[in-house]
């Protein structure tokens, strides 16, 4: 059996021969589906030179149907009459396709699954309306985005009716789902079971470190930082905050600037620092160097995938009540939501986890225990049991010889992702 995975994310051919990709987080799903397939084959955009370090794709069944490559739908579409005829070829060499959602390449591989005969399942893992509000385009770019987001949103609508279709959270599973039709709601992590701390608390240092992971642009709310800090400081908190992401585009760079005048404009430029990407694998360790978690994102995500990093890590999440989120973290048991990621509400969540150690060990311990409940081998298994008896394919082994891997896989956590 041979699935075809389409998506946007960025892949290039490493000197050494691995295919590695440059968030990591994609990369480690297609690895979590690889022992269920005899081969994978991945219909990204791919770079002429590497972006960074980036993260490799291990397992060796796993190969390219390559598009040139594609920033996003401003690039994608004038290029249209180039790419249809390698998607078309992509889907002739495939028996299953997977298209994660949404993605620009996406409708265009379902219908030509369709005409041939191919099956399909979605995974739809953001919402492209409700992100609509913040993003910061104007004029003729403002225009086309919003046609964007209205062709999109009626694709991944037409996918989802036609197909056996997955949401990443609760908020994208409802919104999905109609009569007949049900979404199955899931998860998508990044996190191995050898990726989970066993500290049981933080915050022993003079100093608090806190940490946020998020690509940097005007839809992640990231510019309210600064002035967490500064009231935290103000409120007698030696503090410092660290952001690790990319920033995406002309937008992400101009809302990086803004993040910095802002801290330099309060006078916490010393205690705010922007890291910049970082590759997965120096990425999970490095949240067990930090007290807190902190991400201020606005509508529009399914279940950011960086709150479970977080909670494997040991670091106790602050987070807004938006989309998905709830949907992961029960406010007081394995993380604080605010309504609105204002300076006053994060800092005063903040603060009160610092102060309470009771509150922080608690949410520690309860955030292993979703960390461990969503796994890449839990979660890969559940979702290719559905794959199996709705779609009646037949797996590499079957989903009894799947419990075998995965079984094997939480002894040995790196056999999943090898």
């Amino acid at each position: 059996m041979t699935l075809g995975i389409v998506y946007h994310m960025p892949f290039w051919r490493a000197p050494d021969g691995t295919l590695r990709e440059v968030e990591g987080s994609f990369a480690r799903y297609v690895d979590s589906l690889a022992p269920y397939f005899d081969e994978i084959v991945l219909c990204v955009p791919l770079l002429r030179a590497a972006r960074g370090e980036g993260t490799a794709v291990r397992a060796p069944n796993v190969t390219l149907s390559p598009l040139p490559h594609f920033d996003g739908p401003l690039q994608f579409y004038p290029r249209l009459p180039l790419m249809l005829p390698r998607l078309l070829r992509f889907v002739k060499r495939i028996d299953l396709l997977h298209c994660r959602v949404p993605t620009p390449a996406a409708i265009f591989a379902f219908a030509g699954a369709r005409l041939l005969g191919r099956t399909a399942f979605v995974l739809i893992v953001g919402d492209l309306a409700a992100v609509q509000p913040s993003v910061p385009y104007r004029g003729a770019k403002k225009r086309l985005w919003d046609w964007y987001t209205a062709f999109e949103e009626r694709n991944i609508r037409l996918m989802a009716d036609r197909s056996l279709a997955f949401a990443n959270g609760a908020a994208l599973t409802r919104k999905h789902s109609g009569p007949g039709h049900v979404v199955v709601e899931t998860r998508t992590t990044t996190i191995g079971a050898g990726d989970i701390a066993t500290r049981n608390d933080t915050c022993a240092a003079p100093r608090k470190r806190i940490l946020t992971v998020s690509r940097i642009d005007p839809r992640k709310g990231l510019r309210v930082l600064p002035d967490v800090v500064r009231r935290l400081v103000d409120g007698g908190f030696d503090v410092s905050l660290d952001i690790v992401g990319p920033a995406v585009g002309s937008p992400g760079v101009a809302e990086q600037q803004e993040i910095e005048r802002q801290a330099t404009s309060l006078g916490v430029e010393e205690r705010l620092r922007i890291v910049g990407p970082m590759a997965l694998e120096r990425l999970l360790p490095l949240y067990r160097e930090y007290d807190l978690f902190v991400l201020p994102t606005l509508p529009g995500e399914g279940v950011p995938r960086v709150l479970l990093e977080a909670m494997a890590g040991g670091t106790p999440v602050v987070a807004t009540s938006v989309a998905g989120i709830p949907s992961l973290i029960t406010h007081e048991s394995n993380g604080l939501l605010v309504d609105a990621p204002t300076a006053d509400a994060l800092a005063d969540a903040v603060a009160r986890l610092i102060v309470d150690f009771s509150l922080r060990r608690r949410l520690i311990a309860a955030g292993y225990a979703t960390a461990r409940a969503h796994t890449l081998e839990v979660e890969a298994d559940r979702m290719m049991r559905d794959v199996s008896a709705h779609l009646g394919v037949t797996l590499r082994g079957g989903p009894r010889a799947a419990d075998s891997r995965n079984e094997s896989a939480l002894r040995n956590p790196q056999s999943a992702i090898q």
